[in-house]
């Protein structure tokens, strides 16, 4: 892991370390002792919560989720709406007409001054076949919605285990960080007993002063990364406050290859595209209700008072209306073009989504062997490191070396600790992109 800590030049170092040493003395010992972290005073307690249980929560009160099933009440309102259109409707009207005066016609009252005219229709669509074609559509768009929401469930759990893992990744960083500060102490007390001693030089004590503090501030800045994880974890899952890691994530078993790319077959993004085109070609199927008629019912009574020359006081009427559709201008094919590209679109975008979901099964499935490669590396190293630490204290401690290398070991141990951590969160991570490219997450 390349060290991104400023550089200070030699020269600048000696007379720095020089001058703390004129100053201080003795005393740098508890300048320089590391302070422990204040959870209290700098956020809020962390809640430890297991990965079942974050996603769990994530998918009930995740936005994008809440939103998803939304979309899918949107859908089947629409749907009602549609097939509305062909359901039979009832309505009543009422009339109440006055006029100036009554209209008479030899002595006899033709149109009263004032007259009331109440009335139910009642119209039931006989055949409707693009009405009911509307309704084929919008049923599978309910279906279309209702996969989109399991993609998003497959998001948010993904993501919500991504935020997971690298909580757990970061809370080993801040052990890591913390054990190379104690170790780093654990030297400067040693310094600082041989130069109070009169073995040792100022120099030496100071710049092992210098690697406790890097390393303090190092510490420092993990808890820091450590605060904004448990936040974005605790904005996924939904509450109100930073959540901690109660376990090691345990994760499934990945798939071979071979069976993976079966499953990318069946992932719920792939269906969603699936569906989206089956829906897009039975619309192009439904072309030819465009040119069908369609017959109408109606059937009214009425109440009439006064009774009128050519209305009785109660009676109704009923009619059949037949439409047959000849001439709109060209509408009806400009639609059918439309129509044929929307679905040549979505068979294009099933198409692609399928070959990205074998490239991510591939993809994802090389970058978790070349993961468990570099975790197992990453760990010899760290182990190598740790043994190189340990016999540069025994030369130091005997006089054969000087303190320069008991500092580089450390940074190197560190480092080497540091990045074995990295490459665990990578493997687990890469674990988790597989199972989900696999559709076996969550």
């Amino acid at each position: 892991m390349l060290d991104i800590r400023p550089r200070v030049k030699t020269s600048t170092l000696c007379a720095l370390s020089a001058s703390i040493a004129l100053a201080l003395g003795p005393g740098v010992a508890s300048a320089q002792a590391p302070r422990p972290r204040l959870q209290s005073e700098l956020s809020t307690a962390a809640t430890p919560i297991t990965l079942s249980e974050a996603v769990s929560r994530a998918l009930e009160r995740n936005p994008s989720f809440a939103t998803a099933r939304q979309e899918i009440l949107r859908t089947e309102a629409l749907l009602r709406e549609v097939e509305a259109t062909w359901l039979p409707t009832l309505s009543g009207n009422g009339v109440y007409t006055h006029l100036d005066t009554a209209r008479v016609v030899n002595n006899v009252v033709e149109v009263p001054a004032n007259g009331l005219n109440a009335n139910l229709l009642l119209t039931v669509p006989l055949v409707m076949p693009r009405q009911w074609a509307n309704h084929s559509e919008a049923s599978a768009n309910v279906r279309v919605q209702r996969a989109s929401s399991e993609e998003v469930r497959r998001q948010v759990a993904l993501s919500t285990g991504r935020a997971y893992l690298a909580v757990y990744a970061q809370k080993l960083v801040v052990e890591v960080d913390e054990r190379a500060r104690d170790t780093a102490k654990k030297h400067y007390d040693y310094a600082h007993q041989r130069y109070s001693g009169g073995v040792g030089t100022s120099l030496d004590e100071v710049r092992a002063a210098q690697e406790v503090a890097g390393d303090e501030a190092l510490v420092q800045q993990a808890y820091s990364a450590l605060a904004t994880a448990e936040e974005a974890l605790g904005v996924l899952v939904g509450a109100d406050g930073p959540l901690d890691t109660a376990e090691e994530p345990a994760l499934a078993a990945p798939p071979t290859l071979a069976a993976g790319l079966e499953d990318a077959e069946h992932r719920t993004d792939v269906l969603a595209y699936d569906l989206k085109r089956k829906a897009a070609e039975r619309v192009t199927h439904h072309d030819y209700t465009d040119y069908l008629p369609y017959l109408v019912g109606t059937a009214q009574p009425f109440y009439q008072t006064p009774v009128l020359p050519t209305v009785p006081e109660t009676g109704y009427q009923m009619e059949l209306i037949l439409t047959l559709p000849l001439y709109d201008g060209g509408l009806r094919y400009g639609q059918a073009r439309e129509r044929d590209a929307l679905a040549a679109e979505a068979r294009i975008a099933f198409d692609g989504q399928l070959r990205q979901a074998r490239s991510d099964v591939r993809a994802a499935f090389e970058a978790l062997v070349r993961a468990d490669e570099a975790l197992k590396a990453s760990r010899d190293g760290s182990h190598l490191a740790d043994r190189a630490l340990e016999l540069a204290n025994l030369a130091y401690t005997a006089g054969a070396t000087s303190d320069l290398e008991v500092i580089d070991a450390e940074r190197v141990a560190r480092d080497a600790e540091t990045q074995a951590e990295i490459a665990a969160d990578a493997a687990r991570q890469a674990r988790l992109n597989l199972l989900s490219a696999t559709n076996h997450f969550p």
